[in-house]
């Protein structure tokens, strides 16, 4: 046992995760590698090649790496996990009228808890990954999780669901660095190709990034259940027919079949009547929002209105300043200035400066 202590790393094969595993080898950890097997395009209907972190590419090249440095490497199998957990709720969600967050669940419910598991059998102290962001305890005791230095990468948003009791034994060695200094480090490490990799920005599972098509391969009949269901306007006028409300998303504008002479947006999503309502780009503004499935990173509880935070309602979103509010087992978001397209079903997530508040689920 190395006097840093043996830590567990999940390996995608990509750059990210790939030199991090590096990074704290050198840095004197014993370092365990782990690639979780959570998909595989077979059971999609895709006829697009494997590509990403379930890809046999990926792992092999996981498994070259680790061998290469000389330190062990393991393939976990969780697609019964991931499939019954995350991808049911993808598709649930998507029939309930919302848009899911995959990504959010998958950390929270799934890659944490396989990571941990398979930790504790190896004698795992850590665990790491390749996420841009930074963790530190506060004085407190609770762990906190913030931005990472770069910010066209950083990975805060998909990160809240986490827990506190995982969060005490995760590191993110990338925190501190940019994209552009992982691969150099990359470079620097003669491994050129992985380098040049080209990132993924699909959900891991919908492979050709067609979320229509998943839905229509995993729910029989889906298309015929859900034709001919009518747009209308906010004032209740029909205005024409689409191909069902599960393949509609709040704020679409391309796509709808039906030319109105202006740009027209889907503004909201009626499942239990099968209607897509439409609207100006006006009419998508709103100025509150609440928020379920509340997890608080930074502190125990916000009992009493914050103000000055900012609330991300998407993954690019800049943020917006807003109060806070607690109000039962749910958050009311109140923002400075209306935001635009607030999609149900999306993340909500708080920050204080660089630091991560915490997060939940748009009602």
């Amino acid at each position: 046992m190395s006097k840093k202590g043996r830590i567990l790393v999940a390996m995608s094969g990509g750059v990210d995760s790939s030199v991090a595993a590096v990074m704290l080898h050198e840095q004197g950890y014993e370092v365990i590698g782990l690639t979780m097997k959570t998909w595989d395009y077979a059971t999609s209907g895709s006829s697009s090649k494997e590509t990403g972190c379930c890809s046999l590419d990926s792992i092999n090249d996981a498994r070259t790496l680790a061998v290469n440095y000389g330190f062990p490497h393991y393939i976990l199998d969780i697609r019964d996990e991931f499939g019954d957990f995350v991808i049911d709720n993808f598709v649930d969600e998507y029939l309930a009228g919302r848009t899911p967050n995959p990504c959010v669940l998958c950390n929270t419910h799934i890659k944490w808890e396989a990571l941990l598991k398979r930790a504790n059998k190896l004698d795992c102290e850590f665990i790491a990954t390749g996420h841009y962001a930074n963790i530190r305890q506060q004085d407190s005791g609770r762990y906190v999780i913030s931005k990472g230095k770069d910010e066209n990468k950083d990975q805060s948003y998909v990160l809240w669901g986490v827990s506190q009791e995982n969060l005490a034994r995760t590191q993110f060695p990338l925190g501190s660095f940019a994209k552009s200094d992982i691969r150099q480090m990359a470079l620097d490490m003669g491994q050129e190709e992985l380098a040049k990799k080209s990132e993924s920005y699909e959900i891991c599972f919908v492979p050709d990034n067609d979320y229509r098509a998943f839905l229509k391969h995993k729910v029989e009949d889906l298309e015929d259940r859900v034709a001919g269901g009518n747009f209308i306007t906010k004032d209740g006028m029909v205005v024409g027919q689409h191909k069902g409300y599960p393949f509609y998303t709040i704020g679409q504008r391309k796509g709808l079949g039906i030319a109105f002479g202006e740009p027209m947006f889907v503004t909201q999503i009626m499942p239990e009547s099968n209607t897509v309502v439409l609207g100006r780009a006006e009419d998508l503004e709103r100025n509150e929002a609440l928020v379920r499935n509340v997890n608080l990173v930074k502190y125990g509880s916000i009992l009493e209105p914050m103000d000055n935070v900012v609330t991300k309602i998407r993954y690019k979103d800049a943020g917006m300043l807003s109060t806070i509010v607690q109000e039962k087992d749910k958050m009311r978001v109140v923002f400075d200035h209306n935001v635009s397209a607030i999609a149900p079903g999306q993340s909500a997530v708080f920050y204080e400066g660089n630091d991560l508040l915490g997060g939940g689920f748009l009602c």
